[in-house]
């Protein structure tokens, strides 16, 4: 029986857990296998169990016995893509909150707060994400009394872009006790308001003007980075388990929506564990996580004594724990070798290096794999030489990842080649950092910058992101950025350090079989073939061939997971 796609979706969901054989024929397909070389079919065959049967080429005969079958007229076919680093609940309730996102400027960014606290009225805190001072062209951080003016009735909350900063009301201050008084906590800071000039008594009299009154020296200025963040978040109200069943459900959504079959969560606490356990154990649990908790107390608190197994036919399982070493570089606490360019800091080291290789020690004798974020030269530096010396002792296939990895002094790229190193980084960021990268680190720093073929060439594994809800997790947009080094806009024309792109199969690996490998699913996901989970999409453009601006622009028309239709172009 040959049916269309919407009878075949309608058949399919409909059928529950009884998978049926399935033919998609017609299709212009393509998988890379672990060497990164591309096979290329025009249909798949998958079994009642959701997995890859046979993958057919034009000669091949169809089977003469099916159960569904489906014309592609001649969309392409790949693989399930993977996010090897993303925020999946952040997705969610980023989705469900107020985006700032698009914003470019600070008045419009007001204008929306604004509106959004008008339609919430009864919401007893305003909460949201994504500004970006650095697209406002403020040249600095917003204040508090800039967010007074759109909502002084009730405390705002509005995380930076990057998710290392955070923006405060006066309201959100004053409920938190963050005053002059203050101290930066380890790792984070406090940014204040310029220090007054203030006049004494004796000296007002003597001017024959009334004195001023004192001012407290050092007040918050509104925003607080990284570590800081803390003093008003803690108070936040959280979500509640509901709001979080509604933020996976819209994730997954969005996810699917852009052929990510797949993702690593990057910082899961337990209770984004347990409602992605309630969609598991419901059936709404339709992508792929592969979870690595938020720090060792969430991390053993979900695992117990290691990783969890596969559950919910491999749709979930507990991979190990995400540390972080160090800020984001737009808001300066990236942790650097030498001073910023454009202010007088190295940044913030959250750890040393003795309690970072603590902490790994801690992670890896219970076998969870260590993910730790890393985006300055010297937190790199610090980390490859954690690893180094922690590798002595945990030996074996530990698959130590690096995340983000975004400046690099050169000296150490080779030492990434060394100890099965995962460089887990994110092409979208170097052309939405580019400008910002060069302010913060200056003209002669950059060649350690996003080097995703350096690293290659060093002997690193290379697995690709978004960081999602940082960036969007559009693994398309991601490929484009890798093979050509230039934004959008096409700028800069030829690329920006442009010995750095990469082949369109080496871009094509990371978001597939390198992903897989760097979440320990290689056996499972990545590639079609004979007993992999049959998880695809079906696009209109072919990643190897086509022009960088098409592959942008990218249409997802059918999104598979484990051999059945989970999400379509044009239908809710």
């Amino acid at each position: 029986m040959r049916l269309s796609f919407a009878a075949l979706i309608a058949g399919l969901l409909c059928s529950g857990s009884a998978y049926a054989d399935t033919l998609v024929d017609h299709v212009r397909g393509l998988t890379l296998n672990a060497a990164g070389n591309v096979e290329r079919f025009n249909g798949i065959v998958i079994d009642r169990d959701g997995r890859v049967l046979q993958l057919l080429h034009e000669d091949d005969p169809r089977p003469s016995r099916l159960d569904f079958a489906a014309d592609g007229r001649g969309a392409v076919l790949l693989p399930g893509l993977i996010d090897a680093h993303a925020h999946v609940m952040g997705v969610g309730l980023a989705a469900l909150t107020l985006d700032l996102s698009d914003t470019t400027s600070l008045a419009q960014a007001q204008g929306k707060i604004r509106a959004y606290a008008a339609q919430f009225p009864g919401r007893p805190w305003i909460i949201g994400r994504g500004w970006n001072q650095e697209l406002w062209q403020l040249g600095r951080f917003p204040t508090a009394a800039e967010l007074d003016v759109a909502v002084d009735d009730r405390p705002v909350w509005l995380e930076r872009v990057d998710g290392h900063a955070g923006w405060a009301n006066s309201k959100a201050l004053a409920a938190a006790g963050v005053t002059a008084a203050t101290k930066d906590p380890s790792g984070g800071r406090i940014e204040r308001l310029p220090a007054p000039r203030v006049v004494s008594k004796v000296a007002g009299k003597a001017a024959g003007k009334a004195p001023a009154p004192p001012v407290a020296l050092g007040a918050p200025a509104g925003v607080l980075v990284d570590g800081a963040m803390a003093l008003v978040s803690k108070i936040v109200p959280p979500p509640r388990p509901e709001d979080r069943d509604a933020a996976l459900a819209k994730a997954q959504e969005l996810f699917l929506s852009r052929g990510v079959t797949a993702a690593a969560d990057m910082g899961t606490s337990i209770e984004d564990w347990q409602a992605m356990r309630r969609a598991g154990d419901y059936g709404r649990l339709t992508m792929r996580v592969m979870a690595y908790g938020d720090g060792i107390a969430n991390t053993v608190l979900i695992g117990g004594p290691g990783p969890t197994p596969w559950l919910y036919e491999d749709r979930l399982r507990l991979n190990g724990v995400k540390l972080y070493l160090d800020g984001a570089l737009g808001s300066r606490g990236a942790w650097l070798k030498a001073p910023y360019a454009d202010a007088a800091t190295t940044g913030l080291p959250f750890l040393t290096e003795t309690q970072l290789k603590n902490l790994i020690s801690r992670a890896a004798m219970d076998h969870f794999q260590v993910a730790v974020h890393a985006i300055g030269d010297a937190a790199n530096a610090t980390l490859l030489s954690a690893i180094e010396d922690v590798a002595q002792t945990y030996q074996g296939d530990r698959r130590w990842r690096i995340e983000h990895a975004q400046i690099v002094d050169p000296a150490d790229i080779a030492r990434f080649g060394q100890n099965g190193i995962i460089a887990s980084m994110q092409p979208i960021h170097q052309t939405s950092d580019r400008t910002m990268a060069e302010a913060r680190l200056g003209p002669n720093r950059l060649n350690g910058a996003y080097a995703w073929a350096s690293m290659l060439r060093a002997g690193a594994r290379l697995a690709f992101g978004s960081d999602a809800p940082v960036e969007v997790s559009d693994p398309f947009a991601g490929i484009a950025a890798a093979i050509t080094r230039e934004g959008a806009d096409g700028q800069p024309a030829g690329g920006w350090q442009p010995q750095e792109k990469l082949t369109r199969t080496q871009a094509l690996a990371a978001y597939t079989t390198g992903a897989a490998y760097a979440g320990q699913a290689e056996a499972k996901l990545g590639q079609l073939k004979p007993g992999w989970r049959a998880d695809f999409v079906l696009v209109d453009v072919d990643p190897t061939t086509d022009s960088p601006d098409r592959i942008r622009r990218t249409k997802v028309l059918q999104t598979w997971v484990a051999g059945k239709p989970v999400w379509e172009l044009g239908k809710k």
